[in-house]
């Protein structure tokens, strides 16, 4: 019976340093929201901070020692191979898009933590986070007032908060222009550039595009975030 006690713990302390060995090699990856994200970045003083869009984006406002690393770039490995692997590192983009690419080319590239904006620093405004401009700040773009302007006419309004890198928005904009040429009687569509109006997407609290808002005699009516379809577009809004 000794024997056989002697048997099983040690079989039990083989499985559990076979279970330790293979944690040493797990990767961490997650998508969080902008409160957790600046909470994590300020528990690590070792983190490393990387905006992952261009450098015109990048120039138009930023995190706070934010390294720009354009994720669509060809030597985008190239840059990040010269960071610590070890630490972790944190990324974003302007919705979430590109910083989920990055986060799979950094895991390939063998890094060990990583942190995804959700939202990405369109999130990050909405919910009051502090941003600094780069040394090419871009003009403010549209107001409130703008908007409630453009809006405000008898027919319906359709307006589509979009960028040209975001593919759901590229994939919806053809929908949106035949349903403007289908319902020109009473429909207009006004497209918007979220690159061009960071301002305006953090004041209405804007988190993820594309994002539509549908408005009548200048009252919205309707919103919507993310891709739709054309069918599901006119039945939720009546159109």
């Amino acid at each position: 019976m000794r024997k056989l006690n002697t048997l099983i713990i040690a079989g039990a302390a083989l499985v559990a340093a076979s279970c330790q060995s293979g944690n040493k090699g797990q990767v961490t990856s997650k998508e969080i929201s902008a409160q957790t994200f600046d909470s994590l970045l300020t528990a690590k003083p070792d983190a490393q901070l990387v905006d992952v869009r261009t450098n015109t984006e990048y120039n138009g406002g930023h995190l706070k020692n934010a390294r720009n690393i354009d994720v669509n770039t060809s030597d985008f490995k190239e840059q990040f191979s010269s960071m610590n692997k070890k630490k972790p590192v944190f990324v974003y983009c302007l919705g979430g898009g590109r910083g989920n690419t990055a986060a799979e080319e950094l895991k390939e590239l063998g890094f060990t933590e990583i942190y995804n904006l959700q939202g990405g620093i369109t999130s990050w405004r909405a919910a009051g986070k502090p941003v600094e401009q780069g040394v090419a700040p871009r003009e403010s773009g549209l107001t409130t007032d703008d908007l409630a302007k453009a809006v405000n006419k008898p027919n319906y309004v359709l307006v589509d908060f979009n960028a040209q890198w975001c593919g759901p928005c590229k994939k919806l904009s053809p929908i949106l222009d035949e349903l403007g040429e289908q319902k020109r009687d009473k429909l207009s569509i006004l497209k918007i550039d979220a690159d061009a109006n960071p301002a305006l997407l953090a004041e209405k609290k804007i988190e993820g595009i594309p994002y539509l808002e549908l408005y009548k005699n200048g009252e919205l009516v309707w919103k919507h975030e993310g891709f739709i379809t054309a069918e599901d577009l006119i039945k939720e809004t009546h159109l």
